[in-house]
């Protein structure tokens, strides 16, 4: 189980940092085209997003692989979780049915690492 969670640690770390990164460098204008739901938000905001996506995902795989307060892992995982929920409720709300697979994919992954790292698994 504890190579489970390692696998998707890593996995949803890469993910969220690189979704985060493009979405803290880039332009509103420019995410547009792939990312709809930013014509609803200010670039400010999608900043913090993105800023968020990338600390969480650092936050996923740094502390466990350092030992350096791996508290912080399960406590990113939770986070990203409750990101997942905000997100799924502006698709919903966006009529995106897909945009809330998506969520519930991740939801599930990052509740999987949250609960995972919080209880038996622990560091």
């Amino acid at each position: 189980m504890n190579i489970a969670l390692w696998i998707v640690q890593v996995a949803l770390g890469a993910m969220f940092f690189m979704a985060g990164v493009m979405k803290a460098t880039q332009p509103k204008e420019k995410l547009a085209p792939r990312l709809p739901w930013v014509d609803d938000f200010s670039a400010g905001t999608i900043r913090f997003i993105g800023v968020a996506e990338v600390a969480g995902g650092l936050g996923l795989i740094l502390p466990a692989v350092t030992g350096i307060a791996p508290v912080l892992t399960p406590l990113a995982a939770a986070g990203l979780a409750l990101t997942m929920v905000l997100a799924a409720v502006v698709h919903v709300r966006r009529k995106e049915p897909s945009g809330i697979a998506v969520n519930a994919v991740l939801f599930l992954l990052t509740a999987f690492v949250a609960w995972g790292r919080f209880g038996p698994y622990a560091f």
